[in-house]
């Protein structure tokens, strides 16, 4: 089954909007290079978020690249973790966070290739989005089909992601 990520995203305003763009950042920061080919998925991905609703313009070039170096310039401002908070409390329902967790895992996977420091951004997202893992594993599942063309140590095959995201987190003693 097909997940329409845009589906998830009924009734949205503003405040989602930026909210959904600043997730798409931090996934595309994660590996401190936010390339051409992430920023060409953040803004297909909010082009079909928005599109046919008010917010429509909001996915223009001059808007788009406005909401995009605000979100940045925050993230480098306040750091990773104070973001991921910021996005969860702007972010209230649960198919919303889940749709954003999908809107990152697309930005990650836009090149091929889910690096391991992007791995480990998509699981602290679905964290703190309060994803249930059984369901964000589905989600990077159903959204990174197809092979890996990245190589090296550095990079994680997509279906690895799945699999992480599938595993029983550490128990401390």
């Amino acid at each position: 089954m097909a997940i329409d990520l845009a589906a998830l995203f009924s009734g949205i305003d503003e405040t989602t909007v930026g909210a959904l763009v600043e997730t798409m950042v931090l996934a595309a920061d994660a590996d401190g290079d936010f390339e051409a080919d992430e920023r060409t998925e953040l803004a297909v991905q909010i082009g079909h978020v928005v599109a046919g609703t008010e917010l429509a313009s909001l996915a223009s070039g001059d808007a788009l690249k406005t909401l995009v170096d605000a979100a940045y310039d925050v993230l480098k401002r306040d750091g990773r973790d104070a973001r991921l908070l910021a996005v969860k409390e702007h972010l209230r329902d649960s198919a919303t966070r889940k749709g954003a967790l999908g809107l990152a895992v697309r930005v990650v996977a836009a090149d091929g290739v889910i690096r391991t420091s992007e791995r480990e951004l998509l699981l602290d997202l679905a964290e703190a989005l309060a994803v249930d893992p059984d369901e964000a594993a589905d989600l990077v599942r159903e959204l990174t089909r197809g092979p890996s063309t990245g190589a090296g140590p550095a990079a994680t095959p997509l279906a690895a992601v799945a699999g992480a995201l599938d595993a029983e987190p550490p128990v401390s003693a």
